[in-house]
């Protein structure tokens, strides 16, 4: 595969909820970078980080619009929404137990840096304002 085709099918991974198959598309060393800089290292590290984050937000998808690439490196522009699981389970949220509430839902022009090598993802580093959801989880936290 590409890098582009890799960096592809991990945001697909992600839009369809699959753990197994985003651990299978990083690498062992696989760093995560957020937006405020901090990191998460490890294969088995992120495959947890990443059911937590869907748990809170389980509607989680991410729109590319661009994609620019150079060598293996490769840049996806954007958007990122979802919809913080507010009450009960985000399981129930999903199965149509506990509804998502419009209110808890954002989407934010994002940006993400991927790092190849092979075919697997070395580094995945979002660049977002982080302040909607961030005003969303201080309502939440409120009630």
């Amino acid at each position: 595969m590409t890098p582009e085709q890799v960096a592809l099918a991990f945001v697909e991974a992600v839009n369809a909820k699959r753990l197994d198959g985003l651990a299978a598309l990083m690498a062992e060393h696989h760093v995560f970078i957020d937006s405020d800089g901090s990191e998460i290292t490890g294969r088995r590290e992120m495959h947890e980080a990443w059911r937590n984050y869907f748990s809170l937000v389980p509607d989680y998808t991410i729109h590319v619009r661009e994609i620019f690439s150079r060598d293996r490196t490769v840049v996806l522009a954007g958007t990122a929404e979802g919809t913080f699981a507010g009450r009960g389970s985000a399981e129930a949220a999903l199965a149509g137990g506990d509804a998502l509430l419009p209110d808890n839902h954002w989407s934010v022009p994002a940006a993400w840096r991927v790092v190849i090598e092979g075919d697997r993802v070395a580094v995945w580093q979002l660049y977002v304002n982080p302040d909607p959801m961030r005003r969303i989880i201080d309502r939440m936290n409120t009630r």
